[in-house]
């Protein structure tokens, strides 16, 4: 009888230690992908606690988090022979655990190297106006190049960003003086309208002035006040040519309400030079 209490006791034991070393825990960021003599199952295994049999599975790890991989910076010559280094940063993650752990020996290094390539090449195609400018495009372009060798891999590329374009001090100084060239010819550009705007604008009051008399005794009675309100010079006022043209004008109805024709001027006598 203490025999067999005995032997069921060491086959429980036995059992738990079986199950103990077949019991593995998958955290909430992985995917376990596990081998069975060798050949890997075609589904992965969840988070949470996971059961294996016993000297005939092995599982391997993987993390689905997003990885973000510095690309290291690039020289390359642009579309427009301009030397360049760039340097970008790729944001990716496992999509297929069971591809991503047998498809590729290091996905994050294969990534890497795409990666690498990918940027030279679009480096090349590019114009530097379009490194410095038109970046979204580039970023989407460079996004699909790496993405394509990738999707066989289990990975997907979220997003490529280009982080720095550097260039060259010669080039610096050359886009400097470019855009002091730009900005001084805008200004110039800017005085010579207002200066045209402000002689039409005065070409304007002028045709006023010289339709309407009185409008130009009122400007000089405006600039009269404008200049004694300082009070601290003498202001000499010329005798308005529009009074005097005022008193011809009242002269000339008193003479017709009299009837008083004017006297022409005498004709200039001929001199007679005989002698």
């Amino acid at each position: 009888m203490e025999g067999t209490v005995v032997a069921v006791v060491v086959v429980v034991l036995l059992l738990l230690c079986v199950l103990k070393s077949g019991m593995r825990v998958v955290n909430q960021v992985e995917r376990g992908v596990v081998f069975r003599w060798g050949k890997a199952l075609p589904s992965h295994r969840p988070p949470g606690i996971t059961f294996l049999i016993p000297f005939a599975d092995r599982m391997r790890k993987v993390n689905v988090q997003i990885v973000t991989m510095p690309v290291p910076t690039q020289e390359g010559i642009t579309r427009d022979n301009v030397s360049v280094k760039v340097d970008a940063v790729v944001y990716f993650r496992v999509t297929d655990p069971v591809r991503a752990a047998i498809e590729v020996q290091d996905y994050v290094f294969a990534v890497g190297q795409v990666a690498q390539s990918s940027l030279r090449s679009i480096i090349g195609k590019s114009d530097l106006d379009d490194l410095l400018s038109d970046r979204e495009r580039l970023h989407e372009g460079l996004a699909l190049m790496i993405d394509s060798p990738a999707a066989g891999w289990g990975v997907h590329i979220d997003r490529v960003e280009i982080k720095d374009v550097q260039l060259p001090e010669s080039l610096k100084r050359s886009m400097s003086r470019q855009a002091e060239a730009e900005r001084e010819r805008r200004a110039r550009v800017i005085t010579a309208d207002g200066e045209f705007q402000a002689a039409q604008q005065l070409a304007n009051a002028s045709r006023i002035m010289s339709d309407t008399p009185e409008a130009m005794q009122l400007r000089l009675l405006q600039t009269v006040v404008e200049v004694a309100a300082e009070k601290n010079s003498t202001l000499v006022m010329p005798f308005p040519v529009e009074l005097l043209r005022y008193f011809d004008r009242a002269v000339q109805k008193i003479d017709a309400d009299l009837n008083v024709p004017r006297q022409a001027p005498a004709p200039a006598r001929e001199t007679d030079d005989r002698p």
